[in-house]
């Protein structure tokens, strides 16, 4: 069977190649922007703060849960954390799975707040390691190596289902993630992993207490396409690479349920440029994340170009923040857009 380390490492290796995309789009590719050409707005005084659990954000971008789990993962770790650091952003470490089967691996992740000190930083763990209950003296470990201001919970059953060596029962997960909201005093946050969260799924979420929804639609990265695609994979079963509901679509479900429920939604599953955030966020999104183009970035040129990336999206967002008419990230609503029919 596969050493879990080098199944992580695969994972990082496969993520940034076009073959483990989703064909199917995001959805974003329907909406157009409906230009202002009056905005009444100052360009330089644009703002593109964010809030997220009553926490301010330069932002609205949270850098999504990837690395972490092999000896290499340090590194790419450590520049994300200095990464967010400085640029007061958000952001997840990859499953701790790995780290509390052995503890060896600790440092790949508490690497992470040794780097930022003051960042809002998540721990991360599956949710069918919550099946039973994960048990005081593990999500000790999991929340105090990184000193986490919250948990994600990442749900992936399309993923496990085309792992040779993934998991097969996903019975008792919601049980899990309710026992895990009681048994600690930070926020919990749910995510997918590319295939997304529908209504139904969402309310089920809400009712054992979780604050946060990641829906991570599907149109970004395909996790059954990396697994497919991973050499050790002799099963390899290709039919359902396109398995998923579109970021778009989880977008318009899930906004509907804020009129009777109180949480917040980020929107993640193909967000590749300030395009996609903003058009997330007047879908009724409260932050956008992302995790391919960060470890693309850091592959490519490290911290600098990761930096390059950034600005260029900010510069990005205050353009179409002020084309739209718009001073705050916050002002951003369906009316900004139109759908192409």
């Amino acid at each position: 069977m596969t050493d879990i380390r080098d199944r992580k490492k695969d994972h990082v290796e496969l993520t940034v190649t076009d073959g483990t995309q989703y064909v199917q789009d995001t959805g974003f590719e329907r909406f157009k922007f409906i230009h202002n050409a009056l905005p009444e707005v100052n360009f330089n005084d644009v703002s593109t703060e964010k809030t997220l659990l009553g926490r301010t954000f330069r932002f609205p971008l949270f850098v999504s849960s990837m690395t972490g789990g092999y000896a290499d993962a340090g590194p790419a770790n450590a520049i994300i954390a200095e990464f967010c650091e400085y640029n007061n952003l958000p952001f997840g470490v990859g499953s701790q799975r790995a780290m509390l089967e052995d503890e060896s691996l600790t440092d790949t992740f508490s690497v992470v707040r040794k780097k930022a000190p003051n960042a809002f930083i998540c721990s991360n763990i599956g949710g069918v390691q919550l099946i039973g209950g994960l048990g005081s003296v593990k999500i000790s470990k999991l929340i105090d190596s990184i000193e986490a201001d919250a948990v994600i919970v990442h749900l992936n059953p399309l993923q496990e289902l085309m792992q040779p060596e993934g998991d097969r029962n996903f019975k008792g997960i919601l049980n899990g993630i309710e026992q895990l909201v009681k048994d600690i005093d930070r926020p919990v946050i749910v995510k997918e992993t590319g295939a997304g969260i529908n209504e139904h799924t969402a309310r089920r979420l809400l009712n054992a207490g979780v604050k946060v929804i990641d829906i991570a639609g599907a149109g970004g990265t395909s996790w059954a396409k990396v697994e497919n695609f991973r050499s050790s994979n002799e099963t390899a079963n290709h039919q359902f690479d396109e398995w998923g509901i579109s970021t778009t679509e989880c977008l318009q479900q899930l906004s509907k349920l804020e009129w009777e429920r109180s949480f917040e939604i980020i929107a993640s599953g193909g967000i590749r440029s300030a395009f996609d955030m903003a058009k997330s966020l007047c879908l009724g999104a409260h932050f956008t994340a992302t995790a391919q183009p960060v470890i693309k970035a850091i592959k490519k040129g490290g911290l600098n170009e990761l930096d390059n990336l950034f600005s260029q999206w900010e510069k990005d967002l205050k353009t179409i923040l002020t084309l739209l008419g718009c001073e705050q990230v916050k002002e951003l609503n369906p009316s900004h857009l139109r759908k192409i029919p």
